[in-house]
């Protein structure tokens, strides 16, 4: 059985590549640091509304923070 890749999204490399942490990210879309953390860390995922809102605030692409390698 193959094993899911769980890696997602790219938040966390966006935040980096961009000098931001999670707190700031927080603070602009209106949610709390841990589950943005969860979110960075890929433990759990965003909605495609969140993605969208991200997207804008760290001014990437939507499909900049979606990885879609195997």
């Amino acid at each position: 059985m193959e094993k899911a890749n769980k890696n997602l999204n790219r938040i966390k490399v966006i935040l980096a590549e961009k000098n931001l942490q999670n707190k700031w990210l927080a603070e602009k879309i209106g949610r709390d640091q841990a589950t943005v953390s969860k979110w960075a860390t890929n433990s759990t995922q965003p909605s495609l509304d969140m993605l969208i809102k991200i997207a804008k605030v760290l001014e990437v692409d939507i499909k900049e923070l979606i990885r879609f390698e195997d």
